[in-house]
């Protein structure tokens, strides 16, 4: 009997050792949250570091939980072996990068090459030598002449609130976008951009269904104060000061489902499972 018992608080206590690695490991989490299945958790490729192959990083991301991947257009790749690591892992590439509104087409032609589904787009920027109104005209103009080429694509054209001195309220960028009068452009919502100006739990009601896929980042108003602006992102996903409870309402509200995508410091394995396991927690995924 005391060998018996013995046996049995074994396995219990190898069972929950493997469990315990498992979640460090950025395993999905046995208990569902609020939107396990309305989610898939990604990250930039550029995130991976090292010298292994673009399957053995895509075989890698699969093993620590993520559901896909995005790329760059100017990512330094050989775009043939990476979507032959896509196909051959089953991990998909869900968008590419453009960080412009420059060769529109050609991004597009991109991510319908990796199978992608969406093009992120930055819509200018506003300096002392770029009005802001002229910016608002110029980039418009832009999108709106390659919208017939993307919807021909079927890819989605997604405009990104970032650090541009650019579309500062999500009255202006909800704005922005409906006059573009096309179901093909929506949003990219950064939840971490807006942090140094706003909060993001406001935007996204105001954004709505515009809203089609999210970067992740964490923010610090406390350091942004103290140290400078730019180190309010030196802090871990769930460790500043963004309410994420709050997001989490709002995309409730909407009922938002689809990408979420870090965007923060990458680095090796458990790097990158560590991010995994942020991102579950903040998301409730």
């Amino acid at each position: 009997m005391a060998e018996n018992i013995s046996r049995r608080s074994f396995v219990q206590l190898a069972g929950a050792a493997v469990a315990g690695v498992a979640l460090i490991q950025g395993a999905p989490k046995a208990a569902a949250g609020e939107f396990t299945g309305k989610i898939k958790k990604a990250v930039k490729y550029g995130m991976i570091s090292g010298d292994a192959s673009p399957a053995e990083k895509l075989a890698m991301l699969k093993e620590i939980g993520y559901d896909g991947v995005e790329i760059g257009v100017r990512d330094k790749v050989d775009r043939d072996e990476v979507k032959a690591a896509s196909e051959s892992t089953g991990l998909p590439i869900h968008g590419v990068v453009n960080g412009s509104v420059d060769d529109i087409p050609g991004a597009i032609d991109l991510a319908k090459f990796y199978g992608a589904t969406s093009v992120l787009l930055v819509a200018g920027r506003v300096n002392e030598e770029m009005p802001y109104a002229k910016n608002y005209e110029e980039t418009q103009a832009t999108i709106r002449d390659a919208i017939p080429y993307a919807e021909e694509q079927g890819i989605l054209l997604l405009v990104e609130n970032v650090w541009n001195n650019f579309l500062l309220s999500p009255l202006e960028m909800a704005r922005y976008i409906d006059e573009l009068e096309s179901d093909w452009v929506k949003v990219y919502f950064d939840v971490g951009n807006v942090a140094r100006f706003g909060w993001p739990e406001h935007w996204v009601p105001v954004l709505g269904d515009r809203i089609h896929k999210l970067d992740i980042k964490e923010y610090s108003r406390t350091k942004q104060m103290d140290e400078g602006p730019w180190k309010g992102f030196e802090v871990e996903i769930g460790d500043g000061e963004i309410d994420w409870a709050g997001v989490r309402r709002e995309l409730l509200a909407i009922n938002y489902s689809g990408w979420a995508t870090a965007e923060v410091g990458g680095g090796d394995r458990a790097r990158l499972a560590d991010i995994a396991v942020r991102m579950d927690r903040v998301l409730d995924i």
